[in-house]
């Protein structure tokens, strides 16, 4: 066992320096370390499919499908232009009111989808009002962030964390964390707003010309979009009443997806199974597989109990180091292999002595949702607005990102470290 416990680790850290080089796709690499675990014997098929959570893939598709197909009616292309004009075509209210929707939407939707369709509207704005578009994707990076963390369904940590520990509600994410995203997230803007206050100032004239835009213009197809609207509200109240219904989110998501199909007609289905993004989705399966090798092999206990030595068993002190290894990991090294590695540990920890886990988990999620905002690889939504900006001829240098994000994401761990403390641990 001691030998595949070696191997097991040897694998998994390939495996992750493969992933951080970026040399070859992440999803190629993840899958090839999970297979490989079986290859070579440390698992068998068997048991690493049942470590695959399908809950948290069926959760990602079902919420995929949805907003692909309402993305086609153009709501988010409305719904910025309309706030770009209710804020009378001034630059600063409106780098705030995106923002704003991206963070709310990235809550209630999902971090990843809700960049694909805030990147390219940003765009058209900052082109009408001749201003540097950099300031504006930084800014939503950061909130869709800040947003995702407040939900179950806003970032894949969180989907991840919620579909492993079943007690967890859909409630029970807004309850804990969505007063404190939402302070993080007015504290980032203010500061982000003063930061970039000179460059994003432009002329009347160009002010003016965002007001000449028709926000109704963009809804292209209001059929689809009532469908799409009744299908968000039976899903998302599903979410909020999964547990008393006795259903998983992703039966909930899934339900959801297939009723909006349903609505659509067949015209819409292979469209929207071909717009999931299915790397991202085996990206999971490997990765899932590949921590199977760790968990087998007994290498997550013992991680479990060397983290329980290291505090004492204390529970404040281990709450912090999750919540600080958390950011700090997620900052350098995308955040969905780390939490991956990290909740069979946490669960590990219940086994060994400390009743209450809830402080872990919240800790887990803030540090690893918030920490991706720490450089430009850290999350998955700072890598897809890193390439569009490039397509754009607009690169986000990884030094730039790196000079305003991480300062501001130590920023919010230092005031979640405060929430932790006084909400879970006097």
């Amino acid at each position: 066992m001691e030998q595949q416990a070696i191997l097991a680790i040897g694998i998994f850290l390939l495996t992750y320096a493969l992933i951080i080089s970026e040399k070859i796709h992440r999803t190629i690499v993840a899958m090839a370390g999970g297979i490989l675990m079986v290859v070579v014997g440390i698992v068998d098929q068997e048991t690493a499919l049942h470590h695959i959570d399908f809950n948290t893939l069926g959760l990602l598709v079902g919420m995929m499908i949805i907003v692909t197909v309402t993305g086609k009616t153009g709501l988010f292309k409305y719904l910025a232009i309309l706030s770009a004009k209710r804020a009378n075509g001034d630059p600063v209210k409106i780098f705030i009111s995106l923002s704003l929707i991206t963070a709310v939407a990235s809550a209630l939707l999902d971090n990843v989808t809700t960049v694909l369709l805030m990147v390219p509207v940003t765009f058209s704005i900052t082109r009408q009002l001749r201003v540097p578009p950099i300031p504006f994707l930084i800014s939503e990076i950061l909130a869709s962030n800040i947003g995702g963390t407040a939900t179950l369904i806003g970032d894949p940590p969180n989907i991840m964390i919620g579909s492993a520990v079943t007690e967890l509600s859909f409630m029970d994410f807004i309850a804990n964390l969505a007063a404190v995203s939402a302070l993080i997230l007015l504290v980032t803007i203010a500061i982000l707003v003063v930061f970039y206050r000179k460059q994003i100032q432009t002329a009347k004239e160009f002010q003016a010309s965002i007001m000449e835009l028709n926000a109704k213009d963009e809804l292209t197809d209001i059929r689809l979009l009532k469908k799409c609207l009744f299908v968000l509200a039976v899903t998302i109240g599903g979410f909020f009443l999964h547990q008393l219904l006795h259903l998983e989110s992703a039966t909930v998501a899934l339900f959801g997806a297939f009723l909006l199909l349903m609505l659509t007609g067949e015209h819409e289905l292979e469209d929207s199974l071909a717009k999931v993004e299915w790397t991202t989705i085996f990206f999971f399966i490997g990765l899932f597989a590949l921590v199977s090798g760790l968990m087998e092999t007994g290498v997550i206990s013992t991680m479990a109990q060397q983290a329980i030595d290291l505090t004492g068993g204390n529970l404040t002190a281990t709450a912090m180091l999750i919540l600080w290894l958390s950011a700090i990991a997620s900052a350098f090294v995308d955040n969905i292999p780390f939490v991956a590695t990290m909740i069979p540990m946490i669960k590990e920890m219940g086994t060994m002595g400390l009743a209450n886990l809830e402080p872990l988990w919240w800790s887990l999620a803030l540090g690893a949702c918030l920490g991706g905002n720490g450089s430009l690889i850290g999350a998955s939504a700072n890598v897809i607005v890193a390439g569009l900006a490039a397509k754009e001829g607009q690169p986000i240098s990884f030094l730039k990102f790196l000079w305003i994000g991480f300062p501001l994401m130590i920023l919010s761990i230092l005031i979640s470290t405060v929430y932790v403390y006084l909400r879970y641990l006097m």
